[in-house]
This record gives structure tokens, C-alpha cells and sequence, in this order.
């Protein structure tokens, strides 16, 4: 009956040991759930029909390069942002742009601005290309705002002409538009991007066919001094 009573003990202390053991183990393993995968959207640029009465502007002999955006700060990354109180910037948890709006838009302005034909040649920099003007932009904000109802996307950009020579601004100019979503969710938000973005290039289009022909597709030599 000892014997018996001693090999019980033994397997009540084995399992005891086992559990204590699977416990520990347990501890020190942090507790994680599967991540969820955030949802990717683009924008787009789709042109928009030439206004009743606008005149386009006469192809100029120039080569427009376009430098890459640069972007306001929080407006860097690829988090979609919005807005609930006026002064505060939040983003979704689960939703997020395929690259940040600076990097996304660099190649909708070279479309939009080429789609107008009011240049020689419209290229995206890093290029070996060279150009008599010049397009530099930030993006100020792009953002949905839960401010009104209801909810709308708002885009602003900043823009300057430079002539590439004397390196003088030609024009600048603030461009802003906003779009109401069909839905006050992050899907709603990126139509109402779309719709916000076409405004925008199409203005950004018609801003630099306009002052193009202040710049001088040949730029000034310096002539020598007369001598006596």
C-alpha cells in the first residue's frame, strides 16, 4: 500500500510540475492577435471637360520639368487623415494610401499638364532632361473632414514656376478644392479625393499654360562690353 501510495504522489507531482512549467512558458510569451491587413487605395487623375468658353492656351517652345512634390508636415506618409475637431489631425487604423499623396500625385501632374498640350515636352524629374521652366508644389493638406455633413475631402496645393536660368518665380499660386463624400467612410473619402485631385491638376494645368509665355525659350547672353 506504501508503494502505491508513493507512485500516486509521484504522478500528482509530475503533473503539478508539468503544469507549472506550461504556465511559465505561457508568461513569457506575449499575447498578440493576427494583424489585421489595412486596405490600400490610389488616386487617379481623370481630366475633366473643357469649360464653356475656356480658350486653351497656344503650345509654347518649352520644356516644363516637374520636381517632385514636397509635403506639408503630417501629410508625409501614407496615412489617410481626417478631421473631427478643426484643430486635430487623426488617421484611419485601417486604411492607407498606396504611397503618400506627394508621391502619388507627381505623376497625375504630369498627365494633367501634358493632357493640355501647352508644352514642347512636360518631364517628371529625376530626369537627364533639361527645361526653360520649372514646376515646384507642396501638398498642403489632403484630409477628410467629419466638420460638416455631409463629410468632404479637402486638397490644397501650392505651386511655383521658376525660369530654370535667372531662376526667378514667374507665378505662384494656392490651389483648393473640396468634394462632398457619398459616404462618411474611408471608401466615400477617396472617391471625394478623386473628385477633389481632378479639380485641382486641372487648375494647376491651365495655371501653367497661362504664364508659360512670360518665359523666354532662349535664355539671355550676356553681351560683352564695348571697348574703346
Amino acid at each position: 500500500m506504501k508503494a502505491e501510495r508513493d507512485f500516486f504522489a509521484w504522478l500528482q507531482a509530475g503533473a503539478a510540475l508539468a503544469l507549472a512549467l506550461v504556465a511559465g512558458c505561457s508568461a513569457l510569451k506575449p499575447f498578440t492577435t493576427p494583424a489585421e491587413h489595412p486596405t490600400i487605395y490610389s488616386l487617379i487623375y481623370a481630366p475633366q471637360p473643357t469649360k464653356a468658353g475656356e480658350a486653351r492656351s497656344a503650345a509654347t517652345p518649352l520644356t516644363l520639368i516637374v520636381n517632385h512634390p514636397h509635403a506639408a508636415a503630417g501629410f508625409d506618409s501614407p496615412r489617410m487623415m481626417y478631421l473631427r475637431r478643426p484643430d486635430q489631425l487623426e488617421y484611419f487604423a485601417h486604411n492607407e494610401w498606396v504611397d503618400t499623396p506627394a508621391r502619388m500625385l507627381a505623376p497625375l501632374i504630369v498627365a494633367a499638364i501634358t493632357e493640355r498640350e501647352a508644352f514642347r515636352a512636360v518631364v517628371q524629374t529625376p530626369s537627364p532632361a533639361s527645361g526653360e521652366i520649372r514646376l515646384d508644389t507642396e501638398v498642403m493638406r489632403l484630409q477628410q473632414e467629419f466638420t460638416v455633413s455631409p463629410s468632404q475631402v479637402r486638397l490644397t496645393l501650392r505651386a511655383y514656376l521658376v525660369e530654370t536660368a535667372s531662376r526667378r518665380i514667374v507665378a505662384a499660386r494656392e490651389f483648393e478644392a473640396t468634394a462632398a463624400a457619398p459616404s462618411d467612410d474611408p471608401r466615400g473619402g477617396v472617391t471625394a479625393a478623386q473628385a477633389a485631385v481632378a479639380k485641382v491638376l486641372n487648375d494647376v494645368a491651365a495655371f501653367c499654360a497661362q504664364a508659360a509665355p512670360a518665359v523666354s525659350p532662349f535664355p539671355a547672353v550676356a553681351t560683352p562690353a564695348a571697348t574703346r
